[in-house]
């Protein structure tokens, strides 16, 4: 699964492809070097500044338990 992350810092967007076992808590942006963290009630940077959702959200289940 792609989500695409768009760096709250800078605007650069990149195509990432989703962990489906894992949660991302951190991701470092490419371009400017900010470590994007997930806003308060989001799970991971995927939720959070992703185009789509981490696939547990998408299938309706608590992400990360």
């Amino acid at each position: 699964m792609i989500s695409i992350l768009t760096c709250p810092e800078c605007g650069a967007r990149k195509a990432e492809e989703m962990p489906t076992d894992a949660c991302q808590y951190f991701h470092e942006c490419e371009a400017c070097g900010a470590v994007l963290k997930p806003q308060p009630g989001d799970c991971c940077v995927y939720c959070s500044y992703g185009t789509v959702p981490c696939p547990p959200i998408q299938e309706g289940k608590v992400c990360c338990e």
